[in-house]
């Protein structure tokens, strides 16, 4: 058996119907010119051939005796892929719309736990000659730094290479002889105090409602952060990065700077819209992963930062100012920590929000931080899966109680790729979200002249 460490194991305890945890990613691809017409079909049976399955693919859930420990993994000899690897279509012809639908109902579904817990379904029928690939894997299993690099093992920068293995089937690259992942160093009193001192720090910054280093439990509770059913809701939006990388040029901010001034400002005006914006700045938590570049292992390597949204400022470029001012001040408290504190300091400074989650108190009392954020670099060179090319790739998150929109963006081949999840009942017209960020982007290239 493998241990689940306790990062890892708290996303199995903060399973339920409602808040099932797990990550996914839709790709969608446009058919070879040359595909034949059971090209689909015939990748669906490559895709469920393969076998000698290796981890995580191959890894299912046990527990402990009477439950006293952690739970554990074990490998399953025989995995299913016919359970595992699902084929759907859409009406011909789908759109955009009918391929929301249908991806927001299977990101809605709970992973049996009795097997390994993920799942993978081919979707055909999509309008102009394209097809998707939904992915989807519980977070106790990866994070998303470690998804990206289990689903690149898929996919080729050749468009002419066929029948490549599925990930399910291609071991992790070994790193070279002689390479390791660097470890942190000191003692557990050195890490207890550099713990202790970033978390009083930020209580402090409470206290003092510092505009710069935004605290947790500091922020207004708004829509966003109720109760959610198990239902879900999805939005995409696609940017070019290099027409954001002129913008931040232009402004001297960071990508991320600038993704967050776009949830800033679409937020703002959703929740005006609906006469529910607070006087008080919303907050984003945003994930930091601190795996390191050659780490090929699975599980979760992450740090946590909070920045403000700034929907509490009129002024859009006042908006964007105090968000960069205030992502300079969480970085520069993150980088205060030593490698080996970043653990204990994730765990203790969102162990309230996890015992809210598991005793049924969270999306009734004071949340965390309003909405989460995520930023995940990905391939910069275009991508072939048997020769079909691979137009977009979108993350979709997890929502939960208290916390009923997550934003995750996702870089590939010269593009930007944002993916919206929320809890359906819990935020009516969230694709709205959506659409207002484009408008954003295009109001402050319009002030900018």
């Amino acid at each position: 058996m493998q241990p689940i460490g306790p990062v890892d194991a708290s996303f199995l305890f903060l399973e339920s119907p409602a808040t099932p945890q797990h990550v996914s990613v839709m790709q969608i691809f446009s058919l070879p010119p040359d595909a034949p017409e059971d090209f689909l079909r015939r990748l669906v049976s490559h895709l469920r051939g393969a076998r000698d399955l290796v981890a995580p693919w191959n890894l299912r859930l046990v527990h402990t005796v009477l439950g006293l420990r952690l739970p554990a993994w074990s490998t399953d000899p025989a995995v299913d892929l016919e359970y595992h690897v699902r084929f759907a279509a859409l009406p011909r012809p789908g759109g955009e719309r009918e391929l929301g639908e249908l991806v927001s109902q299977l990101h809605g579904q709970q992973l049996d736990p009795g097997r390994p817990m993920w799942e993978c379904t081919l979707i055909e029928g999509l309008e102009n000659e394209r097809f998707a690939l939904f992915m989807k894997m519980h977070h106790s299993m990866i994070d998303g730094v470690s998804a990206l690099r289990l689903m690149g093992r898929v996919f080729t920068d050749d468009p002419d290479a066929l029948d490549l293995p599925p990930p399910w089937a291609v071991p992790p690259v070994k790193a070279a002889r002689g390479e390791r992942p660097p470890r942190g160093g000191g003692s557990a009193a050195a890490t207890a105090l550099a713990t202790g001192r970033a978390l009083l720090k930020l209580g402090w910054a409470g206290s003092r409602r510092d505009p710069v280093l935004r605290a947790p439990y500091a922020c207004p509770k708004t829509a966003l952060n109720g109760r959610i059913t198990p239902a879900r809701r999805i939005a995409t939006q696609q940017y070019e990065l290099a027409r954001l990388k002129a913008l931040c040029k232009r402004v001297e901010c960071s990508i991320n700077d600038l993704v967050l001034y776009l949830c800033g400002t679409a937020l703002r005006r959703f929740l005006a819209e609906a006469g529910a914006l607070p006087q008080a700045a919303l907050s984003a938590g945003l994930p930091v992963s601190v795996r390191s570049a050659d780490d090929q292992g699975t599980g979760n390597a992450i740090s946590f930062m909070l920045a403000t949204l700034a929907t509490d400022i009129d002024d859009p470029q006042e908006r964007l100012a105090a968000i960069v001012r205030s992502t300079a001040g969480a970085k520069a408290h993150l980088q205060t920590l030593p490698r080996q504190a970043q653990l204990p300091y994730v765990m203790l400074m969102m162990g309230p929000s996890t015992l809210q989650q598991l005793f049924g108190f969270a999306g009734r009392t004071p949340p965390n931080h309003n909405v989460t954020v995520s930023n995940v670099p990905g391939p910069t060179h275009r991508l072939y899966l048997n020769g079909a090319r691979m137009e977009a790739m979108y993350p979709l998150g997890m929502p939960g109680h208290g916390l009923a929109l997550n934003i995750t963006c996702l870089s590939y081949a010269g593009t930007l790729n944002l993916g919206l999840t929320s809890g359906r009942d819990a935020l009516p017209h969230m694709q709205r979200i959506a659409v207002y960020m484009g408008e954003a982007l295009e109001e402050l290239e319009a002030l900018l002249g």
